[in-house]
């Protein structure tokens, strides 16, 4: 896998990079979009491996172990900046907010020479996140950008970006990879065939995701809890619902991960209803499922989906969460 970055999937991603760079025309500014753990991070820090190694064992193909591959690997390396949302104790925080004193030091930083390598390179992870006044500083960035400069952003989805940034990038839209692409990978990482079918399914084709789910056994256990909390829900009173909405609401940030959870969930069970050929994500639930899909026609399980991903929009506009909690668990149907 060496001739693709030692990175599973994303072979024409990669494939252009590696063009980009042996050619000699980088664009100034990239920005890769997917979900979080299609290996967003790691193709950002490939790139920079890639125009950075001392050693390449190939046009654009970085060894990976020479001193200047190694500290960027740990994000360590002197011309390397990465910059991303963080928590009040200076550490790095998803759904935090970037902000705009975060862009500002950095382009300071890129308006030097490189330190020891060819390129200096920022990553800003999750660009999303950043602040209005953040992403304005940004634009500026981008305009002012020196040649010895490459910076590259991450986010969910382009659209979630000033369109004044998007216009400035190279957009490399990364796609979930197929299921069995991952099955494979976590079966050659040790784990046994039934189990990595659970989590190449879990893990809805992101490579980063699945291998998280192997690391950490906290994961799983919450999606279960979750999981098992809507099905509670679906026959609950209203007294049951609003008291849970209380609870859900009090944590911004578990509200947001159950919310996605309970949409991976329902979105099975419209692919159900559609009898689509799509495969399914919670197949550890297929019985739940099956259940629900029997009792729903196309329009309710649309209804549903459509419902959480609207709760999930209105999260990110700052609407009262528990407003929105106790919204979206009345208007759930019954089981």
């Amino acid at each position: 896998m060496t001739d693709n970055w030692n990175i599973l999937g994303h072979e024409w991603a990669v494939d252009m990079l590696r063009q980009h760079v042996t050619r000699g025309n980088m664009r100034h500014a990239y920005l890769f979009s997917g979900a979080p753990g299609l290996g967003r991070r790691t193709l950002a820090l490939r790139l920079a491996q890639a125009l950075n190694c001392t050693q390449p064992i190939g046009a654009g193909i970085p060894c990976l172990t020479c001193r200047d591959c190694k500290q960027i690997e740990a994000m360590q390396h002197p011309d390397l900046n990465i910059i991303q949302a963080k928590d009040d104790d200076g550490l790095p925080k998803e759904n935090g907010t970037l902000k705009v004193e975060q862009v500002r030091e950095v382009r300071r930083a890129l308006s030097l020479k490189p330190y020891q390598s060819k390129y200096r390179v920022a990553v800003f992870l999750r660009f999303q996140e950043a602040n209005d006044n953040a992403a304005n500083a940004l634009l500026k960035t981008l305009e002012e950008a020196p040649a010895h400069a490459i910076l590259i952003l991450t986010a969910d989805t382009p659209e979630q970006l000033l369109p004044t940034i998007i216009s400035r990038c190279e957009i490399l839209r990364l796609r979930p990879l197929p299921v069995g692409a991952i099955e494979a990978d976590l079966i050659e990482r040790g784990v046994d065939a039934e189990r990595a079918r659970l989590l190449a399914h879990i893990s809805g084709g992101r490579p980063g995701y699945a291998r998280r789910l192997i690391d950490d056994a906290t994961i799983l256990e919450a999606r279960e809890e979750r999981l098992n909390d809507m099905q509670t829900l679906l026959p609950a009173s209203r007294v049951e619902k609003f008291a849970y909405a209380e609870k859900l609401s009090k944590d911004k940030d578990a509200m947001r991960q159950t919310i996605l959870t309970w949409l991976s969930y329902w979105r099975d069970v419209m692919l159900r209803v559609a009898q689509a050929e799509t495969p399914l994500t919670n197949i550890d639930l297929n019985m739940e499922i099956e259940f629900l899909a029997g009792r729903l026609d196309l329009p309710a399980a649309r209804r549903v989906v459509s419902e959480l991903e609207s709760t999930l929009a209105k999260m990110d506009g700052n609407v009262n969460s528990r407003l929105l909690a106790e919204v979206l668990l009345l208007d759930l149907p019954k089981a």
